[in-house]
């Protein structure tokens, strides 16, 4: 189990991960999903990472965040780069690790400021 401390006051932020859930804004997520400081979209559809298609990506690109974390589960692993054209050509920056960094790393470019999403599969 572990905790993240909130004390950003900026936006949704993720206060707890572990397996099979995450914990933000209060609110328990026992689904894959997207979190953006100002909404939370659950469940996000793929399933699984293997079922991740180049229409995954044209979502995620359409949320208007300057960088999307992709947060792949227990282990880092990477999407197919012809997958991500929807977010190269918006110029959109793409950062993929295993979940437990993603929301870290959501936490820290969200209390900067920045337009951040993560798309987290559970661990």
């Amino acid at each position: 189990m572990k905790f993240i401390l909130d004390d950003s006051g900026k936006g949704h932020t993720i206060q707890r991960y572990d397996q099979g859930e995450v914990t933000v804004s209060n609110v328990v997520y026992r689904e894959n999903c997207i979190v953006l400081p100002d909404r939370i979209i659950s469940p996000w559809h793929p399933g699984d990472f293997l079922d991740l298609k180049t229409e995954d990506f044209s979502f995620l690109a359409e949320l208007a965040a300057e960088i999307i974390i992709l947060g792949t589960g227990a282990r880092q692993r990477f999407p197919h780069p012809g997958l991500t054209e929807p977010l190269m050509q918006r110029r959109i920056g793409l950062e993929v690790m295993d979940t437990a960094a993603a929301c870290r790393t959501y936490n820290i470019l969200m209390s900067e400021g920045r337009r951040v999403a993560v798309a987290l599969f559970m661990i």
